[in-house]
């Protein structure tokens, strides 16, 4: 795309005198054109198969949740008073935890390797506010309740995972989440040639997998030191 950017279209010398001889104006000065050229992305795309070295956990934010939140937001002051605690269901939380696609699956979230993989821009130097426009990782599907774009696991049925935790607010609680202890998946990655070579986004996402990882409990969490999950190198499909 070119654009031409002109102050002024070129003119005629006015003329320099008024009638009783004093000076009016100067000649009018030629504006030199700017050509500014925008070229077009060149994206590119490639197939990565990733295998997990350490489990992989994951927490969906369930709808139950997001109801009992919004129910607390609706009652405002009075949230608390005479409200009866639920049983806790711990195989509910267990299945909600989990995301399933349209069609069946089991998936992991698209934005979870593109947040890793602009994550471990941190290690080589590159800006992460250009990889954001830089990576993009495909979906295979979408979450059946959440519409999470997702990429299909290549694993089996999750374990039961039940592990003591502290909320942000310090209180202990406990979490029930599923876990696959051994897992595959193909990841679709779209990038910018200008900015990144194939090398460089192999190479990214090695350092994804090695050095922060994906789901709960990753060396890499935001509030945590991590459990060392959801770590994983790259292999030949």
């Amino acid at each position: 795309m070119v654009i031409d950017t002109r102050g002024m279209p070129e003119s005629e010398e006015l003329d320099d005198e008024e009638e009783d001889g004093e000076p009016l104006i100067g000649p009018v000065q030629r504006v030199p054109v700017t050509r500014i050229v925008i070229t077009p992305p060149r994206l590119e795309a490639m197939l990565l198969h990733l295998r997990g070295v350490a489990p992989y956990m994951q927490a969906r934010f369930t709808e139950k949740a997001q109801a009992q939140m919004a129910e607390q937001m609706m009652a405002g002051s009075t949230a608390k008073k005479g409200r009866q605690r639920k049983p806790r269901d711990f195989e509910a939380d267990f299945r909600d935890a989990a995301h399933v696609s349209d069609d069946g699956w089991y998936g992991v979230p698209a934005a979870a390797f593109r947040a890793a993989a602009i994550d471990a821009c941190r290690m080589t130097g590159y800006q992460m506010t250009r990889a954001k426009m830089s990576i993009f990782v495909m979906a295979d599907g979408l979450d059946r309740n959440e519409q999470t774009p997702l990429v299909r696991l290549l694993a089996g049925e999750p374990e039961r995972n039940q592990m003591a935790v502290r909320n942000s607010t310090g209180v202990a609680d406990i979490r029930v989440r599923p876990l696959w202890r051994t897992w595959e998946i193909d990841v679709k990655v779209t990038y910018d040639a200008d900015q990144f070579t194939a090398s460089d986004v192999v190479n990214l996402f090695d350092r994804a997998g090695k050095q922060v990882g994906i789901g709960e409990g990753r060396p890499f969490s935001k509030k945590s030191y991590g459990l060392g999950f959801g770590l994983f190198h790259i292999v030949e499909p």
